[in-house]
């Protein structure tokens, strides 16, 4: 079993099913004019796209040192949360979202940045072997905090709006894999606006990155473990082994002083290692797993149904 989860709700039937009509979950009264989730769709997702921008906003605006920018990330990757749930509760009634289960927090995001730890040393190991990955020296250990600091709030509002708002909400009408595609294919485009973006980077995070944290929360119905993942995995990528993060420059550094060179479709070139192809076939494995995972524990949902995730658990936990 893949990252057990202790949650449970009933299945609620029906095309357009109220989220605060989840068994098990506190409910207030919810916004009678976003009852479907076409209406609400929409809103939740630019409503956590606009707080992302702010987030990264605030945090490339920051000034200081490695400590205060540690400091910035985490605050605003918290206030990131708290505006999810403060949406979650006007629009859905749901007072405390099952997806963001405090008890969950802890143990889920330590999982999942060792996964992602994980699976992006397994990726830059293989561009290594390819002699595509060199390494100069030390980095520094302020710009790995300075990182992580910014990372931490990426990766928190990222998933929020993609996972928490886009793929949530739509899995009720499209089903669960076309949530896990369609959220996918946002998540790669997003990232044509980075600095030395290029087609083929993004849709390699599309692949890669976009299924696979459909993937895992489809089986987990968790934004944390996903979150963790996004975490570790771009920690790594950038705070660790001192590479570009999806084409978006050199950005904060990391531990090591390194560079990437060959052929862009084994090195990832400016974009970084996640363009590379070992990133596609080091995540496809997860993702595979994962929706396995889903489909045992009675999680995939059928498309128009609307059982599967107005309160971010569908089904029981097996």
């Amino acid at each position: 079993m893949l990252f057990s989860t202790t949650s449970s709700a009933a299945r609620p039937s029906g095309g357009d099913v109220h989220p605060a009509a989840a068994a098990g979950e506190s409910t207030g009264r919810p916004a009678r004019w976003a009852a479907s989730a076409w209406v609400r769709l929409p809103v939740m997702f630019v409503a956590m796209l606009a707080v992302d921008a702010i987030a990264a906003a605030v945090n490339g605006a920051a000034d200081g040192t490695a400590l205060t920018a540690l400091i910035t990330g985490v605050v605003t990757g918290g206030l990131a949360v708290a505006a999810y749930v403060a949406l979650v509760r006007y629009l859905e009634g749901r007072r405390r979202p099952r997806e963001l289960a405090l008890d969950r927090a802890r143990p889920e995001l330590r999982q999942g940045a060792l996964l992602g730890l994980g699976l992006f040393s397994v990726t830059i190991a293989s561009v290594a072997l390819v002699g595509g990955y060199h390494v100069q020296g030390w980095g520094s250990i302020g710009g790995a905090l300075t990182t992580l600091g910014l990372m931490s709030c990426l990766s928190v509002a990222e998933e929020l709006a993609f996972r928490g708002a886009l793929f949530r909400v739509l899995e009720e009408k499209t089903g669960t894999y076309g949530a896990v595609a369609v959220s996918g294919l946002a998540f790669g485009s997003l990232h044509l606006v980075n600095k030395d973006a290029t087609v083929w980077g993004a849709l390699a995070i599309a692949v890669e990155a976009g299924l696979m944290f459909g993937a895992i929360y489809a089986a987990t119905r968790s934004l944390w473990l996903v979150i963790g993942v996004h975490l570790g995995w771009n920690m790594a990528e950038q705070g660790i082994f001192g590479t570009a993060v999806s084409g978006s420059g050199t950005g904060t550094g990391g531990l090591l002083d390194a560079s990437v060179s060959g052929p862009d479709i084994l090195s990832g070139g400016a974009f970084g290692p996640e363009a590379s192809i070992f990133a596609i076939l080091v995540c496809a494995v997860p993702t595979v797993l994962f929706l396995m995972t889903a489909k045992r524990r009675g999680r995939i949902v059928g498309r128009g149904r609307g059982d599967g995730g107005p309160d971010g658990t569908a089904g029981a936990a097996r």
